[in-house]
């Protein structure tokens, strides 16, 4: 199992828990009222879920499990620590002056922030045109920042849905809320109109329960999102200032070592041949 996947595993369990524990406090508590007819206390439970009917039970109560999966989700994975780590450029740095500079994007394969991907695509790519690793350093972080961003457009997508399916749920709510008034010739008890009453009400409640934390949720993490782009965009341009002096540095230490090499070099005597005298 991947480690991707089994990190959305965890957080879908995350999420099943806090709503199964949500649901189980609700079941557990007692919703008094003091409206004539009602034999007995309400649980949160039934008023909140139960009479909500399957708009609650099949729509909203599911896309709330998923805004709890979404949040839980992004509040582990994008983090400064993940995304823009404060010894990135030192990492890369360090590398570069170790391994050297074909070993780099093996040696940052395994990295998952935005310098360490941005970088070791452009060394990759670029063949050590600095210009050209500049505009692929700033093209991966333009890509990694959108992928981001369109991760976190599920959380907006639910909140401007939640509410049209509240809505949706008012509407069914007064319907029939009509057809119980005109069931009994228009004079109906209370407690006929409380069922379709309870739709409207409990639907809306549901949909703006989930479109408040949902576009919340968005908004943060967009806005969180783009500062740690804008601040890797600043950095990369730092640190592409500093690989280029140290590639500069190894270059004049190996034009120097080959230098010396050449002088060292031991310069051989001719062999002198004497001529044999004959005897006499």
């Amino acid at each position: 199992m991947s480690k991707g996947l089994l990190l959305k595993l965890i957080f879908l369990i995350i999420a099943l828990a806090a709503v199964a524990i949500m649901l189980t406090v609700a079941a557990r508590t007692d919703f008094s009222s003091s409206a004539a007819g009602w034999s007995r206390p309400k649980t949160y439970f039934e008023q909140f879920f139960i009479a909500g009917g399957p708009v609650v039970w099949f729509i909203l109560l599911p896309m709330s499990i998923i805004t709890v999966y979404l949040a839980t989700e992004f509040c582990l994975t994008i983090r400064r620590r993940n995304l823009l780590p404060d010894d990135a450029c030192g990492t890369i740095t360090t590398i570069l002056r170790q391994a050297g500079f074909s070993q780099l994007p093996a040696r940052l394969a395994g990295k998952s922030d935005f310098l360490g991907v941005a970088v070791a695509g452009a060394v990759s790519q670029s063949g050590g045109d600095f210009t050209k690793m500049r505009n692929l350093v700033n093209e991966s972080l333009q890509e990694q920042a959108l992928a981001l961003l369109r991760k976190i457009e599920w959380a907006n997508i639910l909140g401007n849905v939640s509410p049209m399916i509240g809505l949706f749920g008012t509407v069914l709510g007064i319907i029939k809320m009509f057809n119980a008034m005109a069931a009994v010739g228009g004079q109906p008890h209370p407690s006929q109109l409380a069922g379709g009453i309870s739709i409207a009400l409990v639907t809306t409640f549901w949909g703006l329960m989930i479109a408040i934390p949902a576009l919340t949720v968005h908004g943060v993490f967009q806005n969180r999102i783009e500062m740690l782009a804008g601040e890797a965009a600043k950095q990369a341009e730092k640190l592409l200032s500093q690989m280029a002096y140290i590639l500069r540095e190894q270059r004049q230490a190996q034009q120097a070592k080959s230098a010396q090499a050449i002088v060292e070099i031991p310069h051989k005597q001719p062999r002198t041949f004497r001529t044999p005298i004959p005897p006499s």
